[in-house]
């Protein structure tokens, strides 16, 4: 199909665009019609669109954002339209926005350039590069069914953002799709000819294959141009996909050569696009029969439940693969419509057992092993046709314990089982004496029937290939993730709209499609210095633990320790690979964690304002409880920890200066406080707040974030406020004790001097 992209100025321009061709088109006359010469098959223009999305830098594949369309049968052209707005801001620039596009699956994608798996099967994506605002983009022929497109921005620089904190530029992406289709398109009936005249505009056919055509002829027969003979016309057969097009194109232009398309194993049960052009000029009309097509069809020999029945009595030969009898009239398949024509494939029935999302089980009906031989390949059929079949990965294992002579020929197809193929010819897989297990992955296989082939070949010597069979078994899974993205992934289920697509999150330093490029992974040595980084540095918060008990603040006190607790367990547990230690559901780790930090702060800020005892505990719960509510919304929200810590600041500030103010001097008094104590402590939490808000990245952030533990703990040592003068060294630890005492009437004294 013809395939072309342009880039506009503005979004006015690239409507104007896809507007003047979708009136272009439908200016034009209408095909001719079969016979009668009436005219027929009227184009229609249709225009679909979705909600737009917010674009992300490319880190994995759930920061791509996908979008589905379906195309109708008999569309003739698709133009897409593509938009990407950015707002407004000293952060917004022009960035390059990459498009990807794909039939019956969502695009495999590679922008980071790792590997993939071994035995991964993969076909280059097709993109389309946009550096202005509006794209347009054309697919002549397109296939009907699911159509998908997925955008991102270029990679991320792995920096760790916190969330509403710096402004950010947000770049909102839309693509619209027209299409323009074909109304009462002819049909080709098998061995009926169908005169047509061809002038300037193309004619739009389509015939339908059946089930099990091993064969399918195109011939134009009787072609007259403008009064003599020869054929000058130009045949396109099938529809465009992508990223791979298999269309056939036959062009004619030799009269005394038979004009016509031979096509093996077309795809199955589907109608199949013809769509005949003159090459005679605009005024020059060319006449001829459409192309007369000529199906060959043949039998499939089916083990079907029939025979399966029959042969219960003998289960334990047929759970070892027992070999099957020669195909005979009585094993026919009648479904098939298998009245003429040669056996040409031994069909056994699979079972699909749905077991979860995206994950389906495959196994042939009451049997393990499959006879594989010379003669005729053995196929087994795969329904992967619900819609909600390729947001996963295809997993196809086989193996042959006793591969014999002869070595089998396996191969995973789409639409027809038998090769050669007219189209798209599968993907090989080989089986020998030396390697007895072949497999195959297959990520976001397309929406359709896929077939199994399997059949024992000999190239070097035919002649032993003649009497040989063997016993082959397969694994044959749909699965979210291939291997469960490994030690090193975590295998995510993405969602638009109603449709299910899976994807894996690597750690570790890990990548790739599966988290099995190991380039830039971590060793499991450097893994382990991490976490003990991690987890070892909330052992500061011993510091501030001790000197608030020391000074008669447990609440300070236990505030710390519960901080210091759950963020060593979350951060133990929060390690990839080998070296994570999870004592709680990893979510509720991460919220105490959230949670520990931001009310460690509020109760050192408040401690610092030296509040009245009432006062400062009832603060301590509300501010708790807010903390509580705020991360509950969002944890990651930078304003639900900083707004109740700015209102702390704002308390202890209007203390400070209410002090000052009553007594006519600077509060706190003494030099010292300031220089040995507050000043130190500012520093380390000013220091502490720039690590955390723009210093950290995902390569760094085991030491990074390490040095925020330490800074937090450090600063809240150091500003702490100091004991009442009144109150003795570890009082409340002496007060645990079980003597007698002597009561003593404290009051609360505002206007100690410090």
């Amino acid at each position: 199909g013809a395939m072309r992209g342009a880039g506009t100025g503005t979004g006015g321009a690239a409507v104007a665009v896809a507007m003047s061709l979708l009136l272009l088109l439908l200016s034009r006359s209408p095909p001719a019609a079969a016979g009668d010469g009436k005219k027929s098959g009227k184009l229609v223009s249709e225009q679909f669109s979705q909600a737009p999305q917010k674009l992300a830098f490319y880190n994995w594949y759930g920061s791509a954002r996908l979008f589905h369309f379906r195309v109708p049968p008999d569309t003739v052209l698709l133009h897409w339209l593509l938009q990407v707005t950015q707002g407004s801001g000293p952060a917004c620039s022009n960035v390059e926005t990459t498009v990807y596009f794909r039939y019956g699956a969502p695009p495999v994608i590679n922008p980071l350039g790792t590997s993939f798996a071994n035995n991964t099967s993969v076909q280059p994506s097709f993109l389309l590069k946009m550096l202005q605002d509006n794209a347009s983009f054309n697919v002549s022929y397109p296939a009907p069914g699911d159509w998908f497109v997925a955008a991102h921005l270029p990679p991320s620089s792995h920096k760790i953002e916190v969330k509403d904190f710096i402004p950010t530029c947000a770049y909102i992406f839309q693509p619209d799709m027209l299409v323009v289709r074909v109304v009462e398109m002819s049909i080709l009936k098998p061995d009926v000819p169908l005169p047509l005249v061809l002038l300037s505009q193309p004619s739009y056919l389509k015939v339908f294959v059946p089930k099990h055509t091993q064969e399918l002829r195109l011939e134009l027969q009787g072609c007259v141009s403008n009064g003599s003979l020869g054929c000058p016309v130009h045949l396109t057969v099938g529809s465009a996909t992508l990223p791979g097009n298999f269309q056939k194109v036959l062009t004619c232009s030799d009269p005394t050569t038979a004009c016509r398309l031979l096509l093996p194993s077309p795809p199955w049960e589907r109608w199949m696009q013809v769509t005949a052009k003159s090459l005679a000029g605009p005024r020059v009309s060319v006449t001829f029969s459409a192309p007369l097509v000529v199906l060959t069809a043949c039998r499939p020999w089916t083990v079907n439940l029939q025979h399966l029945l029959n042969s219960s009595d003998q289960s334990s030969n047929t759970s070892t693969g027992t070999p099957l009898p020669s195909p005979n009239t009585h094993d026919l398949d009648q479904s098939g419509k298998a009245g003429s024509g040669p056996f040409c494939f031994r069909s056994f029935p699979i079972l699909r057992e749905d077991m979860d999302v995206v994950s389906v089980r495959f196994r042939p009906l009451d049997r393990i092993s499959v006879l594989v031989q010379s003669d005729m390949p053995s196929v087994m059929q795969l329904h992967l046709n619900t819609g909600m079949d390729s947001g996963g990965s295809l997993s196809i294992s086989v193996s042959a314990p006793s591969p014999g002579t002869g070595g089998p020929l396996a191969a995973s197809d789409r639409a027809s089982p038998l090769l050669p193929a007219a189209f798209f010819q599968g993907y090989p897989l080989s089986l020998s004496a030396s390697s007895p297990t072949a497999n195959l992955s297959i990520p976001y296989p397309e929406t359709d029937n896929w077939y199994l082939s399997l059949q024992v070949l000999c190239p070097e010597r035919p002649e032993e290939c003649v009497q040989a069979s063997v016993l082959v078994e397969t694994t044959l899974y749909l699965v979210p993730c291939l291997n469960d993205c490994g030690p090193y992934g975590q295998c995510l289920l993405l969602r638009r709209h109603s449709y299910l697509y899976a994807g894996c999150s690597c750690r570790a330093g890990w990548r790739g499609w599966s988290c099995t490029d190991n380039s830039t992974a971590q060793t499991l040595a450097q893994q382990k210095v991490a976490t003990l980084l991690l987890t070892l540095s909330n052992l500061l918060f011993l510091a501030p633990i001790a000197i608030s008990v020391h000074r008669c603040l447990l609440v300070e006190a236990s505030v710390y320790a519960y901080t210091m607790f759950f963020s060593t367990f979350y951060h133990a547990c929060d390690q990839p690979g080998g070296a994570v230690l999870c004592i709680l559901n990893y979510d509720t780790l991460q919220y105490c964690d959230f949670l520990g930090s931001g009310v460690s702060i509020w109760v050192t800020v408040l401690s610092m304002a030296r509040l009245k005892a009432s006062l400062k505990y009832v603060l301590f719960i509300l501010g708790t409880l807010i903390f509580a509510m705020s991360l509950q919304l969002d944890r990651r929200a930078a304003w639900n920890t900083m707004g109740p810590c700015l209102f702390a600041i704002v308390v202890m500030v209007t203390m400070w200066v209410y002090r000052c103010g009553r007594r006519r001097h600077c509060y706190p008094p003494s030099w010292q406080r300031w220089v040995f104590y507050l000043l130190p402590g500012l520093s380390m939490a000013a220091l502490a707040l720039t690590i955390y808000v723009s210093m950290m990245t995902s390569e760094n952030y085991y030491y990074t974030h390490s040095i925020w533990h330490m800074l937090l703990a450090g600063s809240a040592a150091f500003l702490l406020p100091p004991r009442d003068q009144h109150a003795e060294p570890w009082a409340c630890a002496q007060k645990l004790s079980c003597r007698y005492e002597i009561c003593k009437n404290h009051r609360d004294e505002l206007y100690t001097v410090t």
